[in-house]
């Protein structure tokens, strides 16, 4: 077998193609040929050197493949595309000590190598079939979808409720196409008049600025009120964690989700004063969940743009990506493999 192509990010602003052979006895037991893998702002910011990991690692958090060999697996017979899930279990040998201080779970491309290589070795626990009606470009962003599902039911039954969506990237415009799906009333909040009037396009009509009369234009969506529950966008450039709080009413809830580790500290007298309940999300499982919705354009991704990168210009990418990270929303960047 021949070797295989592996990209690492061997430290900031430093990307390297690598070669290694193919492992004599795999620890598991799929090898799935790795065919598209989405590069999302969390890979520039591990390029950049901005979010703590240990390098040097494998980016590409979220990926398609194909299952390359023939297998005893019904579910998974050679050729069966896949999606390939990002937040895992943590192992435990059950020999070792544990470190509580470490996360129950990894993260694939961030916490532990992801998935910018030819093949990986995964469990069947780690894959999830892609139907056939699903194109790659679509199954690249159920990570996405199945987190927003999750951030919506942390705050209830949605019907008639009008929700504060704060960031309009990719993951905000999704949550916001949810919850119209799900008959709420979604207010999409952003500080870049661009990535409001794109999501205007994608059909989330309600949106306002993030500016000096942002209370107003609040109360001007809500009849004079203010919103029923929020939901802040990790990761989402350039906003501030206390918008959530001051756009809810009383004794509402607000969900924090995304996948990027927010270390700036932020204050919670007024999630406090206003007794709040916050809830955090930040890993996503149900996948089928998230192929129907996709499927039946309850979240459309028609808007967006795929952008394919090809692999001899990823420095380029994470040069021009990395330093500008309040890039152009509409664009999904996908690097393919094969």
């Amino acid at each position: 077998m021949s070797d295989w192509k592996v990209w690492k990010i061997v430290g900031p602003k430093a990307l390297s193609l690598n070669t290694q052979p193919a492992p004599a006895i795999p620890e598991k037991p799929l090898r799935v040929r790795v065919t598209k893998v989405f590069l999302s702002g969390v890979d520039a910011s591990i390029w950049r050197g901005d979010l703590k990991t240990r390098y040097p690692i494998v980016p590409g958090r979220f990926a398609i493949g194909i299952i390359a060999d023939e297998t005893e697996s019904q579910l998974f017979p050679k050729g069966t595309r896949v999606l390939l899930h990002t937040f895992r279990p943590r192992p435990y040998t059950g020999t070792e000590k544990i470190d509580f201080s470490e996360d129950e779970s990894v993260v694939c491309g961030q916490t532990q190598d992801g998935f910018l290589r030819d093949f990986v070795y995964a469990d069947a626990c780690d894959l999830t079939p892609v139907p056939d009606v699903l194109s790659d470009e679509k199954a690249l962003v159920a990570h996405y979808v199945a987190l927003a599902k999750s951030a919506v039911e942390c705050l209830g039954p949605c019907k008639g409720k009008q929700i504060a969506v704060i960031g309009a990237n990719v993951m905000g415009i999704l949550t916001s196409q949810l919850l119209l799906y799900l008959q709420a009333s979604p207010i999409l909040i952003d500080t870049d008049p661009s990535r409001l009037a794109f999501a205007r396009t994608c059909g989330v009509y309600c949106t306002v600025p993030d500016d000096e009369n942002l209370l107003n234009g609040v109360a001007n969506a809500t009849g004079g009120r203010l919103a029923s529950g929020a939901i802040y966008v990790i990761g989402a450039y350039g906003n501030d964690h206390q918008i959530p709080f001051a756009v809810s009413a009383e004794k509402s809830t607000t969900v924090f989700c995304g996948f990027v580790p927010d270390n700036e500290k932020f204050s919670l007298d007024l999630a406090l004063r206003k007794q709040l309940t916050l809830r955090f999300v930040h890993s996503a499982t149900e996948f089928e969940t998230a192929f129907n919705l996709l499927f039946t354009r309850a979240v459309d991704t028609g808007a967006f743009k795929a952008k394919t990168i090809p692999t001899d210009g990823l420095e380029t990418f994470f040069a021009t990506y990395g330093e500008h990270p309040e890039h152009d929303v509409s664009e999904v960047n996908i690097v393919s493999l094969i």
